[in-house]
C-alpha cells in the first residue's frame, strides 16, 4: 500500500511539475 501511495504521490508531484513549466514556457512565450 506505501509503496503505491508512493508512486502516486510521485506521479502526482511530476504532474505539477509539468503543469508549472507548461504555464512558465506559455507566459515566457506570451511576454517575451
Amino acid at each position: 500500500m506505501s509503496e503505491i501511495g508512493h508512486h502516486h504521490r510521485f506521479t502526482s508531484t511530476a504532474i505539477i511539475l509539468v503543469l508549472f513549466i507548461l504555464l512558465v514556457i506559455v507566459l515566457c512565450g506570451s511576454f517575451c
